[in-house]
């Protein structure tokens, strides 16, 4: 009996994908209304886009980035250096929660050989 709930409780596991926080760290994008993406060093993440999705849990944790460092490309939108603690979506290149947020001096992204400049 004991083996077969180890192996329903292995099974279950197995099927269901664990969640964990990861911090990522790099170019915090917001160029029109409702398009939010990071670029860090692994790639860009789709937080959220214009018709689209809504934004995931946590978006509220993101401040108003044009209150710090930040470079303004299109009005009231642009670019900042950032670190967010978050879930993701591996296989579809997008952040599903954020559980926390840190905006960082330009110079941290921009000194980064890992970051390609932002567009």
């Amino acid at each position: 009996m004991k083996l077969a709930i180890a192996t329903f409780l292995i099974g279950i596991a197995a099927a269901s994908p664990l969640l964990a926080a990861e911090t990522r760290c790099g170019w915090l994008q917001n160029p029109t209304p409702a398009n939010w993406w990071l670029d860090d060093a692994d790639g860009s993440w789709t937080i959220m886009s214009q018709g689209g999705r809504e934004g995931p849990p946590g978006m509220d944790l993101i401040p108003d980035i044009s209150g710090r460092d930040y470079v303004q490309t299109n009005g009231n939108y642009g670019y900042a250096c950032a670190c967010l603690s978050v879930e993701t979506d591996d296989n579809e290149g997008s952040i599903t929660e954020i559980l926390s947020f840190r905006q960082l001096a330009l110079s941290k992204c921009k000194n980064d050989g890992n970051l390609s400049a932002p567009q």
